[in-house]
């Protein structure tokens, strides 16, 4: 039987892992935490794992490979020269390691992502010898990028650039053109320098597309730095666990809270998340809330904005929306939310004050609003806030806009200036999420619930830095 290799795609966090099989036995590359997703892949296959790897050390997720292992048997493959508090197989450069008759790891030191970052090729027995079927890259080459190089420190980041050219340079060099590209990065993940919509890769098609394979070294060094902007500060505590290995998950159904435990913990300053969808949040939601739908990455802005320690509190629908979250949580470390409340919002209170409407409207309204027509029912637009990332400001934005990336709002409520605040994002996920906290602040706001490249066809003057 060929081999076949399979995607857990984690696509909140932009992640792939991998089962690689041969029918019999499989390897599993890079699992996240919530490993019960590949224990069903595998059962529904027939497939025994033998063998869990992993490319590197994350810094974006909890990682699975230790507890995988264990509930297996599996051999756990780390890079000998990282210093971890328990028991694997350690694996360095130039190392095989015998999977099946048909099937065989090769490990490649490839440091750029981190310093003693490996990938693995995916050797296929054929009548001919071994032949590579394909590498999985981990935060190495991905697709038509790389992985970001600045995540073990700035310090470190031009160094590490240098060996992620050298890198890819060398798996270019070693593979043949047809052999797959497999990373774990690059699918939305902070972890990659850029992004790709593409579904698939190979060497031979990075040869042609991905600029650390067509640029001289400096050169892919000054762009990769000069392109890299801010990552999830939940980054910090990720490294931390993984070396220390992981403990395992608890998916168990989380505390219900009644409303007046919910009215205390807000009091407390602790986090109350709606996971309903922003639309639903402004038609009615318990004030002193906050908005990050599960339609969107909750679970990143909710790490990055948060103070480490404090109780998380979950309100949805479902059931099954609150399991949803608790599944996204576990893969950054949040390992138990302190409380959850399903059902509708006049559920979630003792009276018809404790709710609190959103007001949304879009870009022309602001435009009418800054022209000092404002639409009936809105305010004057005082304040525009720009709620997007330092590299989305810099390539457009609207002409005397305040900028404060969504991730320090939290600690930056008091620089924004007095008057009713207009905010927006990219899409309005992001603007409802910091409205919600702006309206906790006793702000007046109105989210702008619109697509920011409509923003100029709607008459609203832009502005740039490039």
């Amino acid at each position: 039987m060929a081999l076949e290799v399979s995607v857990i795609a984690t696509s909140s966090l932009g992640d792939r892992s991998y089962l690689a099989s041969d029918g019999q036995v499989g390897v599993v590359v890079d699992p996240q935490r919530d490993i019960d997703r590949i224990l069903y892949l595998a059962g529904e296959t027939g497939v025994r794992i033998t063998h869990v790897v992993e490319t590197h050390i994350h810094n974006d997720y909890v990682s699975g490979g230790l507890e995988l292992a264990r509930l297996t048997g599996a051999h756990y493959l780390v890079a000998a020269a990282d210093e971890v508090d328990f028991d694997r197989m350690a694996v360095s450069d130039g190392d095989q390691v015998a999977v099946s008759d048909s099937m065989q790891l090769r490990v490649i030191a490839t440091p750029g992502h981190t310093f003693h970052h490996l990938s693995y090729v995916l050797d296929e027995s054929t009548e001919g010898g071994w032949q590579a079927a394909g590498v999985f890259t981990g935060g190495s080459l991905l697709f038509g990028t790389t992985g970001r190089t600045d995540l073990l420190g700035q310090e470190h980041a031009h160094e590490l650039a240098h060996h992620q050219h050298a890198s890819a340079e060398r798996l270019a060099d070693l593979l043949p053109d047809g052999a797959e590209v497999w990373p774990t990065h690059g699918f939305g993940s902070f972890c990659s320098a850029s992004q790709s919509n593409a579904p698939e890769s190979t060497i031979g098609r990075e040869k042609l597309a991905n600029p650390v394979l067509k640029l001289a070294a400096d050169e892919f060094v000054t762009e990769t730095l000069a392109g890299l902007g801010a990552y999830p500060a939940y980054y910090a505590h990720m490294g931390v666990a993984n070396f220390a290995g992981p403990a395992p998950v608890d998916l168990t159904p989380v505390t219900r809270g009644d409303s007046a435990q919910l009215r205390e913990r807000i009091a407390n300053g602790q986090w109350v998340v709606d996971l309903r969808h922003r639309k639903a949040y402004a038609t009615s939601h318990v004030a002193g809330t906050v908005s990050l739908g599960l339609d969107g990455p909750m679970s990143t802005w909710l790490g990055w904005m948060i103070d480490w320690s404090v109780p998380i509190t979950l309100l949805a629908e479902t059931p099954e929306q609150v399991a949803d979250a608790q599944r996204e949580l576990v893969r950054i470390g949040i390992d138990r939310p302190a409380a959850q409340a399903t059902g509708q919002p006049e559920q979630w209170v003792t009276g018809p004050e404790e709710l609190r409407q959103l007001r949304l409207s879009d870009f022309p309204a602001l435009a009418a609003a800054r022209a000092g027509n404002a639409p009936a029912g809105l305010p004057a637009a005082d304040v525009v806030l720009d709620v997007r990332m330092t590299n989305e400001w810099r390539t457009n934005h609207i002409d005397g806009a305040v900028h404060i990336p969504l991730p320090d709002l939290p600690k930056r409520l008091t620089d924004v200036p007095a008057g009713a605040v207009w905010v927006h994002c990219g899409s309005g996920y992001r603007a409802t999420a910091a409205a919600s906290l702006l309206a906790n602040a006793g702000r007046e706001v109105v989210v702008i619930d619109d697509k920011f490249d409509q923003a100029e066809a709607a008459g609203v003057a832009m502005a740039s830095d490039a």
